[in-house]
């Protein structure tokens, strides 16, 4: 039996060859990979029959019909798991700066940081009021823009507090804010917070902490890509219809049998924290709530009171022409400290 032989020369064997070669388009972010060999044969496997070398060069002699294509798969599938994060500094500060800086150079090389310039330029095209707390289109939007799988939001600061027990001290804290730019959830968030009696002292206790975060924030990403990636699509509620739309006609709205206020944290209360958290449920036609989502976060616990409060409701569900019906609802909470007179 004749034996057809197709040789690829190959300068060097990395994972970028890898998608070259097997002409896939990279699933991390917008990053496109260019086919730039094409098989003559489109059977599945090959199999590497024999090597021979000219002036260094490595001559691949390869067979369509072994396992050599499955190898190419294994590490492509290795390069595709390789996370692209875009470091954001909104407040632009000299100590965010710094913190962000020490954090990006404590990831390991299993994540790919994007040039801090060209994403700050990017997320600067448009103004967002309140940075750490959007909602899921306007941080899918963020992320479209810089090109990344997921981004973190930075502030940190060094302030000075008294307290009874303490006296005068100096807090050096920073928040992280990790957000998938897939669906624009906030996968996960922290407040790192260092006490001293200088300075400097506190600053040093936060800086020296960034490799310990770096650590815990891959961990969530890698956790939050597996969730993502055997993410099935609820089936789709009914929402609240236009107050004159036809669908409005012979509709009742569901309406909670009793209200619940969401508790404003203590860890947002000593930060000071304004936000609105804004939260989809869907309320089936026994006016159970089923789901909860979060559509505006805020994190510092604010994003948990609201889910929980909003599990302790029961509901009148909505009506259509007297026949009760499942539906989608939107409840929206303001949260604002209140100073003690």
């Amino acid at each position: 039996m004749k034996t057809d032989f197709y040789k690829l020369r190959i300068m060097r064997i990395d994972f970028s060859s890898v998608c070259e070669l097997l002409g896939w388009r990279s699933i991390c972010g917008n990053t496109h990979v260019d086919k730039c060999v094409e098989f003559k044969n489109t059977l599945a496997y090959a199999r590497v029959s024999a090597f021979s070398y000219v002036t260094s060069t490595a001559f691949i002699h390869v067979h369509l019909r072994s396992i050599f294509l499955p190898f190419f798969f294994s590490l492509a599938s290795i390069v595709f798991a390789q996370p692209k994060i875009a470091v954001l500094v909104p407040d632009k500060s000299a100590q965010s700066r710094t913190f962000a800086e020490k954090l990006e150079g404590s990831f390991s090389s299993s994540v790919k940081i994007l040039d801090d310039s060209l994403s700050d330029a990017a997320y600067r095209v448009r103004t967002y009021e309140k940075p750490f707390n959007l909602s899921l289109r306007e941080a899918k939007n963020i992320g479209s823009v810089v090109g990344c799988d997921y981004f973190l939001l930075i502030k940190a600061e060094n302030q000075r507090r008294i307290s009874l027990s303490k006296g005068e001290f100096y807090e050096s804290y920073a928040v992280i804010f990790t957000v998938s730019a897939r669906d624009g959830r906030l996968v996960f968030w922290k407040l790192d917070s260092f006490e001293a009696a200088k300075p400097a002292d506190a600053d040093k206790k936060l800086f020296d902490s960034v490799k310990s975060s770096a650590a815990e924030i891959f961990a969530e990403i890698q956790d939050a890509a597996g969730t993502e990636s055997g993410k099935k699509a609820a089936p789709a509620f009914e929402k609240l219809p236009e107050a004159d739309s036809p669908a409005a006609k012979s509709f009742r709205p569901p309406l909670p049998y009793k209200r619940f206020r969401p508790e404003y944290t203590p860890l947002a209360n000593l930060y000071a924290v304004e936000a609105t958290v804004d939260a989809e449920l869907d309320v089936d036609e026994t006016g159970k709530v089923l789901k909860v989502e979060i559509a505006r976060w805020a994190g510092f616990g604010l994003d948990e009171s609201v889910a929980e409060n909003i599990k302790k409701m029961n509901w009148r569900p909505a009506e259509r022409n007297g026949k009760a019906l499942p539906m989608r609802v939107l409840l929206r909470y303001n949260f604002k400290k209140i100073d003690a007179e």
